[in-house]
Parts: C-alpha cells; sequence; structure tokens
C-alpha cells in the first residue's frame, strides 16, 4: 500500500513540474516579444573606452585625459567624479571621444564617473599617490584563514629578530595548514611578511573554548625572559585529547613556541593498572579564568589579565590526577594579577575580607592600556568601576584601586573602543561612538595627555555615515583612524584617514580610497624614508586591495 501512495506521488509530482515548465515555456516566449524596459528611461549613447589610467598612479592636481564616446551630445549637460569628488572639466581639450579634468585636490583612489541626466557611467579606477601607499614587498598572500568561522587577526608582537608572532581567530595560515595539523590561532611572519616556522613550533596550536588569542606578550626580563603569555579564549595547546583541556584561556610558551610544560611524578591514580597514569604533564603558568581574556601585561614580572570574566581558576594539583582535574576558584571580575608561577596576587583588586574582588566595571571592557608605571586604563561601555563613576574610562592604581588623580573629569558621553598610547609623544588616543569627552565636543576621536586630560590643541571635526573603532597615534605625532564612517567634516575618507595632532587632515596622507573591515592592533617601524606601520585586525579591504586580515603601509616623511 505505501508503495503504491509513493507511486502515485511521483506520478503526480512530474506532472507538476511538467505543467509548470510548460507554462513557463509559454509566458517566456511571449516575454521575448516585449521590451521589459517599456516606459522607462533610455539609456544615453554614452560611453568609456579607456579602461585604465595613464600614467598609473596620479597626483592631486594632475591633468588627466581617457578616451570616451559619444560626449558631445552631452557636452553642456555632464559632471565628473572622482571617487565621489567632483572633478573640473577641462572644456578646451575636451570632445566626442577625450575627456580631460583635474585631479580634486582632495581626491584619493577610486573609481571615476561621468554623470548626465540623471545616469551614470563608470570609467576606469583612478589611483592617486600621496604619502601613504600600500607597501608591494608586502608578502602575505593568502593571510589568516578559518575554515569554520572568523579569521580575524588580534595581535601582533615583534620579536628581537625582527619576526613577528601574530595571534587571532584564524585555523589555517597562507593555506599552510592541515586538517590533522592545523595553524591553531597563532603563527609566525618574518619581517616582509613571509610566513615561517623557522625555529617555533605551535604544533596545532589552541583548541577548546572560542580557540582563539586575543594577546600575545613576550617576556623582556627575569627568570622567564624571552618566554610568551598567550590568552584568549581557549583550553588546550597542541591537543585535542579531552583530558589534555585543562588551560583556562591562557598560557605560557617557551621561546620556540611549545607549550611551558611541568612534568609530576606520583600522581593520583585511580587506575593503578594503568602505570603511565602515574604521572602527569601539566601547564607550568598554573592560571586561568572562566571568560575571554581581551589583553594582557607583563610588568615586573607579574601578569596583568583583563577580560570579560567573573573567576580566577588554579588548577589544585595534589587532588588531579592525570584524567580528571581539580581547580581551585576565586571571583575576580574582568581583573586579575598573577605571579610567575601562576599564583594570584591577592593584592591586586582583591577584597581579603570578603574573599573576591571588588565589584569591576558595570559594562564590557573593550580594550585597554598599560601606562610606563605600571597603571593600568580601561575603557568599554561601563559608567561605573568599584562602584566609582567611571564614564567608559578608568585608570587603576597598582593595588587595582580607581585612580582619582586621573584627569577624565566626565569621560566620555559613549562606548570608547579603542585605546592606545605612544611613548615618543607621551599621547593617549582613544576612539568610539562618543561625541564628547569631559565636556569637550569629541566627534569619535580624541588625544588625552597621559594624565587623562584633553589635549586643548586637538579639535576633531564631525564623523558621519559610522563609527570609529580603531585609533593610534605614530611617532610623528600623526594620527591613524579607522571605522565604518564614510566623512570627517566636508571631506570624504571612507573608513579610513589620517590625522594631524591638531585633529586636522593630515596634507597628503588621505590619498588611500575605501577600508572596509575592523583594525586590532598596529606596529610601527622606522625606515629612512619615513615609517613602515603593519595592521592587523579583520581588514577586508583597503585601497582595491585585498589584505586577508594582515597590512603594512608605507609613510613617507
Amino acid at each position: 500500500m505505501l508503495t503504491n501512495i509513493q507511486y502515485k506521488f511521483k506520478l503526480f509530482l512530474l506532472g507538476a513540474i511538467c505543467l509548470t515548465t510548460a507554462f513557463v515555456s509559454c509566458q517566456k516566449e511571449r516575454g521575448l516579444t516585449e521590451d521589459p524596459y517599456a516606459g522607462g528611461k533610455k539609456p544615453l549613447d554614452l560611453t568609456f573606452v579607456s579602461k585604465t589610467i595613464d600614467p598609473d598612479v596620479v597626483n592631486p592636481g594632475d591633468v588627466l585625459s581617457v578616451r570616451v564616446k559619444g560626449l558631445n551630445k552631452y557636452i553642456n549637460d555632464f559632471k565628473v567624479y572622482v571617487n565621489e569628488i567632483e572633478a573640473e572639466v577641462v572644456t578646451g581639450s575636451t570632445n566626442d571621444t577625450t575627456l580631460t579634468f583635474k585631479v580634486p585636490v582632495t581626491a584619493s583612489t577610486g573609481s571615476m564617473w561621468i554623470t548626465s541626466q540623471g545616469q551614470s557611467f563608470f570609467g576606469p579606477i583612478v589611483k592617486v599617490g600621496g604619502k601613504i601607499s600600500v607597501d608591494a614587498g608586502w608578502k602575505v598572500i593568502n593571510g589568516s584563514t578559518n575554515t569554520t568561522g572568523f579569521s580575524t587577526v588580534y595581535d601582533i608582537e615583534g620579536l628581537p629578530g625582527g619576526n613577528y608572532f601574530v595571534g587571532g581567530e584564524f585555523n589555517d595560515f597562507e593555506l599552510k595548514g592541515t586538517e590533522k595539523l592545523p595553524i591553531g590561532g597563532i603563527a609566525q611572519i618574518l619581517g616582509d611578511g613571509a610566513y615561517s616556522t623557522s625555529g617555533v613550533s605551535f604544533g596545532k596550536g589552541v583548541g577548546g573554548g572560542g580557540k582563539m588569542i586575543t594577546s600575545i606578550n613576550r617576556i623582556a626580563t627575569g627568570a622567564q625572559a624571552g618566554k610568551f603569555i598567550i590568552a584568549g579564549s581557549f583550553t588546550s595547546f597542541n591537543s585535542t585529547r579531552l583530558n589534555r583541556q585543562t588551560l583556562g584561556s591562557i598560557a605560557r610558551l617557551n621561546a620556540n613556541g611549545s607549550l611551558d610544560s611541568l612534568v609530576l611524578r606520583d600522581v593520583i591514580n585511580p587506575k593503578p593498572q594503568e602505570t603511565y597514569k602515574n604521572g602527569d604533564t601539566v601547564s607550568a603558568f598554573n592560571a586561568g579564568v572562566d571568560g575571554i581574556v581581551r589583553k594582557t601585561f607583563v610588568f615586573n614580572e607579574q601578569v596583568y589579565i583583563i577580560g570579560n570574566f567573573n573567576n580566577y581558576k588554579r588548577m589544585y594539583l595534589p587532588n588531579s590526577s592525570y584524567d580528571e582535574k581539580v581547580y581551585d576558584y576565586t571571583r575576580m571580575r574582568q581583573v586579575v594579577r598573577v605571579n610567575m608561577d601562576g599564583s594570584m596576587d591577592s593584592t591586586f583588586h582583591y577584597n581579603a575580607s570578603t574573599r573576591q574582588s571588588a565589584s569591576g566595571a558595570n559594562g564590557v571592557i573593550l580594550d585597554a592600556m598599560m601606562q610606563t608605571d605600571g597603571k593600568l586604563i580601561l575603557v568599554g561601555t561601563f559608567t561605573t568601576f568599584n562602584g566609582s563613576q567611571a564614564n567608559k574610562i578608568v585608570r587603576l592604581n597598582l593595588n587595582g584601586s580607581v585612580d582619582n588623580s586621573f584627569n577624565v573629569g566626565t569621560g566620555a558621553n559613549s562606548d570608547i573602543i579603542s585605546i592606545r598610547y605612544n611613548a615618543t609623544t607621551n599621547k593617549i588616543v582613544i576612539g568610539g561612538t562618543f561625541t564628547s569627552f569631559n565636556g569637550k565636543a569629541s566627534s569619535g576621536i580624541n588625544l588625552l595627555n597621559a594624565d587623562g586630560s584633553n589635549v586643548t590643541t586637538f579639535n576633531s571635526q564631525a564623523i558621519t555615515g559610522g563609527v570609529v573603532t580603531f585609533a593610534g597615534q605614530l611617532n610623528n605625532g600623526k594620527i591613524l583612524v579607522s571605522g565604518s564612517f564614510s566623512k570627517y567634516g566636508d571631506y570624504l575618507r571612507q573608513g579610513f584617514m589620517v590625522l594631524e595632532a591638531s585633529g586636522q587632515l593630515a596634507v597628503g596622507y588621505n590619498n588611500t580610497g575605501g577600508f572596509q573591515g575592523k583594525i586590532y592592533d598596529m606596529v610601527e617601524t622606522t625606515i629612512a624614508t619615513g615609517s613602515q606601520v603593519i595592521l592587523v585586525g579583520d581588514i577586508l579591504r583597503f585601497n582595491s586591495t585585498l589584505p586577508h586580515n594582515l597590512l603594512r603601509l608605507n609613510f613617507s616623511n
């Protein structure tokens, strides 16, 4: 009976498909005799013949000519644009087949087009030269990728020999990983961006949790000098075995990238017949948290852990076995300081009477920095910290209490997403969604003195079309800003711009085209002609290139 019903259903389905096909075919045949654009505006017979610009790179103010067809009919009724900026037409050299125009002084790299009678006709890309250029010698090709999700690069850490470690959410890098041996959240690149495994052995990298590294710090001094603190969201390093998921989003690596481990003897063994379980190998850095770590800092041979977690945890080794680990938990909201063996420093952000931390922030910590004296500055979505008013920004004393001498006054009126300190200029740059800071109009970007007060000579213009998600100051005082915005004042800046320390657009440094994505970190290196800046993050597009999350720019003096 069931077979008969299935047979009849298939016959019905087949018949329905045939009828539908026949109906669509008839409609299609009848439709071929009709004009789908009937009643609409007839396209103008105006086209670009030139597919490229000669020369390949031009300067603001240059006079260019491109070949067109059919311009005479609209010679008194058209405009020319370079990346949304109107260009001046040189009428004496413009005719039916030639369009001559001046590159606008404020133009940046992007497409050019003609508009006439409400219609637009797109031509070649105009590459505007200036004092910023994408480094053609940068050897990142495929960059960070992820077969299961995001591939963001969150941090980059310079090494003494000129190489870099990069950390993020990827499980492959330059397509060198495999299913059996992924490149889990950490990779090494040479100074020119080329992927390298020389001298390092990360194995499978991080696993479990969010499988990501958000912070890498090289330990510069002390008994652990040359090793690295990595943090983010993970439960293992170079292992997928269930009984090796023992890490709490932070670990210490040896100089060669392997997990800094400790071999134990005479471990509790509920299964004595399995003699290999009489011993164990565990992380030598015995510290962890129950959430995501955003930033870590190393100061005076101690590690500061900042993020969005509620508890600090540490393996209690006397009661742990090869297969099961026992943990001690201490309630420590968002910030904790630990010693080099991972033990918690109870003199920081800890109340001995309640045996837990103070309340911490009433919102999310989005970014953090450390000043040269070891004081932390935290920014985010919060309005209080440890019960004290702290509008999106707070500085902590060396014991973790709120530093009331930090001169930020009323703080920001909306979220601060990014904070960076430049030791050369001794200035702090913040970026976010705010429109005022400590009573001063500040459209998403502001420059502060080291004590938190406003730099009075910095005055930003209105940022529209989106928000600032990253800002950092270069050693020459110029400020790099990125985000989702489209304009700065009256000037078109598609997600990326460079400002003077006064807040004005830096002349000659805003020639680049559109930016798409988010920057999380930058590293500046001085060279003979200026500086090179490596940007990492979730960088999808920049100046008509696809950076694959790692980009190096040349800044000329």
